[in-house]
C-alpha cells in the first residue's frame, strides 16, 4: 500500500474511533452514581478517650460494606452495646444493579470519615446510594424533614402549563409508590420524568405520605424550575422536564426501574453501531477511489 493510501486508512481509522467514542457516552464514561450529592454532619463529636466509639464505627462500616457485597440493597444494623451503640444503614437507588450498589456503598465509609470525622451522627448521599449513622439516643427528626434540595437554574417559560404537567407527574409518582411492590418508582407524564424512593423500612402508606410531602416541598422550594431534587429524612424525589421530548419512552416501577437506564445504553449501542458501519463503508469507498485514481494515472487516465 502506498503512502497516500496509508494516510487515508489512518485518517479513516481515527475518525471511526472517535465516532464510536462519541456514540457511547452512557457506556464508557465514569459511572455517576458515586458522585457526591450532599453530606450532613452533627456538630457534636465522640468523646472517645478509650477508642471504643472509633472501634464501633469501624465495625459498623465493615458490616454495611459486607452486606452490600452480599447483594443487599438496603441494610440496617447496630454496633456496640447499649451505652455506646451506633446505629447505621445504607440504601441503594432502586434501579442500580447489586454490583453497582456494592461499588457505591464501598465508597461511603471513607467519605463519612473524610467529611464528618468523629461526628456522633452523619449522612452521606451519593447519586446512587446513601449512608447514615447516629449514636444511640441522638435526637430524631421527622421523616419528612427537608435535608437538602437542588433546584435547576432553568425556568419554564409557560409556567402554568409546566406546573400542570409536573403536578400530574407527581400524582403518578405518589400512586406508583403506594401501589407498587417496592418503595421505588420511576415514570413520566407527557414531558416530565419523575423518580422517587423511600427508606427501606417504611410501609407503602408511609412512603406515599413522605413522597407527597416531598412533592409539595418541590413545588414550594423549586417553583417553576424545570428540574429538581428534594431529599427528606426518609425519602427523596427528583423530576426533570424535557421540553423537546423525553430522552426515552420507557417508564417503569419497582424493580423494573432499571429499564430507563438500560434503554439509554441500548440506544447508544445501536446508534454507535450504525455510525461505525456507516463510516467503515465511507472509508472503504474513499480508499477504493484513491486506488482507482492511482491505477487510472498509470494508464494515462485522469478523473
Amino acid at each position: 500500500m502506498d503512502f497516500p493510501s496509508k494516510q487515508a486508512l489512518f485518517f479513516c481509522s481515527a475518525l471511526l474511533f472517535f465516532t464510536i467514542l462519541a456514540s457511547f457516552p452512557s457506556v464508557i464514561t465514569a459511572a455517576d452514581y458515586t458522585a457526591l450529592v450532599y453530606k450532613g454532619c452533627a456538630n457534636q463529636k465522640f468523646q472517645d478517650s478509650n477508642g471504643i466509639y472509633t472501634q464501633n464505627l469501624k465495625s459498623l462500616f465493615n458490616s454495611l460494606v459486607s452486606s452490600a457485597q452480599q447483594q443487599k440493597t438496603f441494610f440496617t444494623t447496630t454496633s456496640g452495646d447499649s451505652t455506646n451503640a451506633i446505629m447505621g444503614l445504607y440504601q441503594c437507588r432502586g434501579d442500580l444493579s447489586t454490583a453497582d450498589c456494592a461499588t457505591c456503598v464501598t465508597k461511603l465509609p471513607s467519605l463519612a470519615q473524610k467529611y464528618c470525622e468523629k461526628a456522633i451522627a452523619a449522612r452521606v448521599q451519593l447519586s446512587g446510594c446513601y449512608l447514615r449513622y447516629e449514636l444511640s439516643g441522638f435526637k430524631q427528626v421527622s421523616g419528612t424533614q427537608l435535608l437538602y434540595k437542588i433546584c435547576g437554574s432553568s425556568r419554564s417559560s409557560g409556567s402554568a402549563e409546566f406546573e400542570k404537567k409536573r403536578d400530574s407527574a407527581f400524582d403518578k409518582l405518589e400512586g406508583g409508590i403506594k401501589n407498587g411492590s417496592v418503595l421505588f418508582y420511576t415514570g413520566s407524564y407527557e414531558l416530565v420524568y419523575v423518580l422517587g424512593q423511600c427508606e427501606g423500612d417504611l410501609s407503602n402508606s408511609d412512603c406515599g405520605d413522605c413522597v407527597k410531602s416531598a412533592t409539595e416541598q418541590a413545588d414550594s422550594e423549586c417553583g417553576d424550575s424545570v428540574s429538581g431534587q428534594i431529599y427528606l429524612h426518609k425519602c427523596y424525589i427528583s423530576y426533570s422536564y424535557y421540553a423537546n421530548g423525553l430522552p426515552t419512552l420507557t417508564s417503569s416501577s419497582g424493580t423494573v426501574g432499571s429499564n430507563h437506564h438500560t434503554t439509554q445504553k441500548t440506544v447508544a449501542i445501536v446508534v454507535g453501531g450504525v455510525a461505525a458501519v456507516g463510516f467503515v463503508f465511507v472509508c472503504l469507498m474513499f480508499i477504493k477511489s484513491l486506488l482507482k485514481k492511482k491505477r487510472g494515472a498509470k494508464h494515462g487516465d485522469y478523473y
